[in-house]
């Protein structure tokens, strides 16, 4: 990829969350550099065209493959709730675990822990 097809990184007060907890602190050092590569150099496509993909083979896929999709959606969106979840107001907040447990709910099934 050319250096000049690439994203620059979005203005922002602060990159880290302040005050945070060692856990949060540990997070979001750890996670600092895959989502910068993966929100500037990845094309902007790439990431919710896979989501939607595996979405959709955890849906359609009623076996562990179907499950080990779902999971790979939910480590995803895990991720992303918790590093977005100081910044958030109830109604996001609820959405977000509304979404996880439907992932979760989705991967059981597959698994065969819970009757489809």
């Amino acid at each position: 990829m050319a250096s000049h097809d690439k994203r620059p990184l979005p203005q922002g007060e602060r990159f880290f969350t302040e005050g945070a907890s060692g856990l949060r602190k540990a997070v979001e050092r750890r996670s600092a550099v895959p989502m910068a590569y993966l929100f500037t150099q990845v094309p902007r496509w790439v990431p919710p065209v896979v989501l939607v993909v595996l979405l959709l083979t955890a849906l359609a896929v009623a076996n562990p493959l179907g499950g080990v999709a779902a999971l790979a959606v939910l480590a995803f969106i895990c991720w992303l709730a918790f590093l977005s979840w100081p910044s958030l107001g109830l109604g996001a907040k609820v959405l977000r675990v509304v979404m996880v447990l439907f992932v979760a709910l989705v991967a059981a099934t597959r698994f065969g822990l819970i009757a489809a």
